[in-house]
């Protein structure tokens, strides 16, 4: 018998095989032995990189995008798999956005290079009671305008609170402005064209579900704290904000805490999908002392944590860079309801301090990937299942930030060849 997902059909082998696959990554989720060691599969550039395509073809070519990511799954059979085309098949998107915080693929930077962000201030310090009043009135006339040229015109646009009777009728006049109407013009076109990007990611997983491969999430969030350094006040304002406007900034990580954990709440369940993916970038030990971390940073974190964990999410952190001084701190959560994925941090040690609270992610070395040899990948793998997994770690098995862009893809078949010889 077959079942229909989307347009594709899902045989009963394939349905066996996908909720095989799903449950052990729940399984170690909430902290249960599964039947063996998940593999996960995360990456950006690399399913173009082992397709033969250019990165700057995989962020513009739909067809070409679908292909190439439906090819790495299919035949290195993940347990998880990433959303691979929602992180790279944007470049149409983008450009019609007139996105100015990043570079990408064919868009600042060569067809064969990756992202590059372009960290600056998009808020000024003095700008902080302005977002504190009023978020969304902020994000329309300042915020939006300053990152992407598509909202160049709404800098034009009414104050809104206060618009009442009849001064709701005279305050609309801003609309009539050409600069505001070429700007919604642009937004519908790259509306539209997202729209088209976003059916082909749909397309694109129900054609891995009917096969048999879930995604590994189906969402992403981000931590407060990161939210406003990375695309607010930018690396040397926020460090200056730690000393300069503590008060303030700690009421804009509360807010920001607060909207963001409605919108990821949102689109989780929108995509139906219980777990999410929270990249941290402002978290490791060389970035702040313990005392600042666990003043400035951990609250808000935690506190967007529990919101999902208590809507029934499960937030799948990564922790990049060494996060070694951090373990302590962030054990404070209630057991079986996260997964931490460490990119540097010894597993080993994050196992001894977390084993009983949080199911474990990564996190083999980009450098071994990239330049080291298959039998070098397979001691790394073993060594994490002798000395984690083995021991009573509930660990799913992945690079220490997915697959890199240039991972020569002998070195990809002996991380799951290995992961499947020594914990199968």
């Amino acid at each position: 018998m077959t079942t229909m997902i989307g347009a594709y059909e899902q045989s009963d082998a394939a349905k066996a095989a996908y909720d095989a696959r799903w449950e052990r990554i729940l399984a170690c989720a909430r902290l249960e032995q599964p039947d063996r060691m998940p593999v996960a599969m995360q990456s950006f550039f690399w399913p173009a990189t082992h397709g033969g395509i250019t990165y700057q073809e995989l962020m513009y070519d739909y067809d070409k995008a679908k292909k190439v990511c439906f090819d790495v799954v299919a035949e290195f059979e993940p347990d998880g798999v990433y959303p691979l085309l929602m992180g790279t098949n944007m470049g149409r998107s983008l450009e019609l956005l007139e996105f100015k915080q990043l570079q990408w693929p064919g868009h600042g930077v060569g067809p064969m290079q990756p992202f590059q962000y372009l960290d600056r201030e998009y808020m000024k310090a003095e700008e902080y009671d302005d977002f504190l009043f009023d978020p969304t009135g902020f994000y329309l006339h300042t915020y939006l305008p300053r990152v992407a040229g598509a909202f160049s015109g709404f800098d034009k646009l009414p104050d809104f609170p206060g618009l009442h009777y009849f001064r709701l009728v005279n305050g609309i006049r801003p609309f009539a402005l050409p600069e505001v109407r070429a700007s919604f013009e642009k937004i519908v076109a790259a509306a539209e064209e997202t729209n088209r990007f976003f059916a082909n990611h749909v397309d694109w997983v129900q054609k891995i579900n009917a096969a048999g491969f879930p995604l590994i999430n189906g969402g992403n969030s981000i931590a407060p704290y990161d939210f406003i350094a990375d695309y607010f006040r930018g690396a040397t304002g926020m460090m200056k904000d730690l000393f300069r406007h503590k008060d303030k900034l700690k009421q804009v990580l509360d807010k920001a805490a607060v909207f963001i954990a409605r919108m990821t709440i949102a689109n989780a369940k929108a995509a139906n999908h219980p777990i999410v993916f929270i990249p941290i970038h402002w978290a490791p030990d060389a970035f702040m002392s313990p005392k600042q971390f666990e003043e400035f940073w951990w609250p808000s974190f935690r506190r967007l944590m529990m919101t999902l964990i208590e809507a029934d999410l499960i937030p799948m952190p990564l922790w990049e860079a060494d996060c070694t001084k951090r373990l302590e701190v962030i054990k404070d959560i209630p057991p079986g309801k996260c997964i931490y994925w460490f990119e540097r941090t010894d597993m080993v040690k994050a196992f001894e301090v977390l084993g009983d609270r949080v199911a474990l992610r990564g996190n083999l070395s980009p450098s071994l990937l990239t330049t080291g040899q298959p039998h070098e990948v397979d001691a790394a793998v073993k060594r994490l299942v002798d000395e984690v997994w083995r021991k009573g770690g509930k660990l799913i098995l992945d690079g220490a930030f997915g697959i890199p862009d240039e991972t020569p893809t002998p070195n990809v078949r002996a991380m799951f060849d290995a992961a499947r010889k020594y914990a199968g």
